[in-house]
């Protein structure tokens, strides 16, 4: 064979590989960058929005009815499939659909649990309470003591003057309640046994009903004061209280104030679970 007839075969060898290659795509016009942007957003919305109505949902602690064991400033996830689904877990404005009933509820909230549930009497706000009383029971105050079904509930004093717990000079005693049922936590008196609303009536909940309490037992907005929260439907009932994921101390630093931020955190109650 010829050099040149060899040479002709190279060329035509590197010719076909090179045909084989695929051709470069022209870069994206702006209306399409931005199209493929704003399909990008709407899918991570879209999963967003599925992960915070089927699985958990954040809600972070406003005020301090649940002193000592939830403070304000505390961020926490809240477990959806735990009591199944109703409108509650829904995201506004489907919370307001005329439905009823929960579907997918293999357990129900138990004595202790802590919950967030729509309180319907004060514009569906989000409130989070501890479960104290079940759909039959009846739950009364007598003194600071509280008494479910007739029988009082065993209540411990561990502190008798916890400091600032009620704002700045103002300490409370703190006392551990435990339930029939084995659920042990702390709560704070900061009008002793002499609030308003630690001496009630007999409550008595209605079938599907639950009756809610605060830790922070006299300023707390509860179950007890009927005309504003009383008795909780079931599927008023958004999830239970699982675990803390952040924890901030608003006191001790504003939104502008940057460089204080890493000394308000919280560290130690980061991954705490919900008590």
């Amino acid at each position: 064979m010829s050099t040149s007839e060899e040479g002709g075969q190279v060329a035509g060898k590197a010719a076909t590989r090179k045909g084989a290659e695929k051709p470069q795509q022209a870069p994206m016009t702006a209306a399409e960058e931005a199209w493929d942007l704003a399909k990008t957003v709407v899918f991570a919305v879209a999963i967003a929005l599925v992960l915070r109505i089927l699985i958990f949902q954040p809600f972070n602690i406003p005020s301090g009815s649940m002193k000592p064991n939830l403070l304000v400033g505390d961020f926490l996830v809240v477990s959806k499939p735990t009591f199944g689904y109703s409108r509650a877990s829904l995201v506004y404005p489907l919370t307001r659909i005329p439905t009823h009933g929960r579907v997918l509820s293999f357990a129900k909230p138990q004595r202790g649990d802590i919950v967030v549930f729509k309180n319907r009497k004060d514009g569906n706000k989000d409130y989070i309470k501890r479960v104290i009383g079940l759909p039959g029971d009846t739950v009364q105050m007598l003194g600071g003591h509280l008494h479910i079904n007739g029988q009082p509930v065993e209540k411990e004093l561990i502190n008798a003057n916890v400091p600032d717990v009620c704002g700045p000079g103002y300490g409370a005693p703190a006392y551990r309640e435990t339930l029939d049922n084995g659920v042990s936590y702390v709560v704070q008196e900061c009008a002793g046994d002499e609030g308003h609303l630690d001496t009630t009536s007999v409550y008595h909940v209605p079938a599907g009903h639950y009756f809610m309490m605060g830790d922070n037992r006299d300023q707390s907005q509860d179950s007890r004061v009927i005309a504003l929260v009383g008795y909780i439907p079931e599927d008023a009932v958004v999830g239970k209280a699982e675990r803390l994921f952040f924890s901030v101390d608003g006191t001790k630093t504003g939104l502008l104030t940057v460089w204080n931020w890493p000394f308000a955190i919280r560290y130690g109650r980061i991954f705490d679970p919900v008590r």
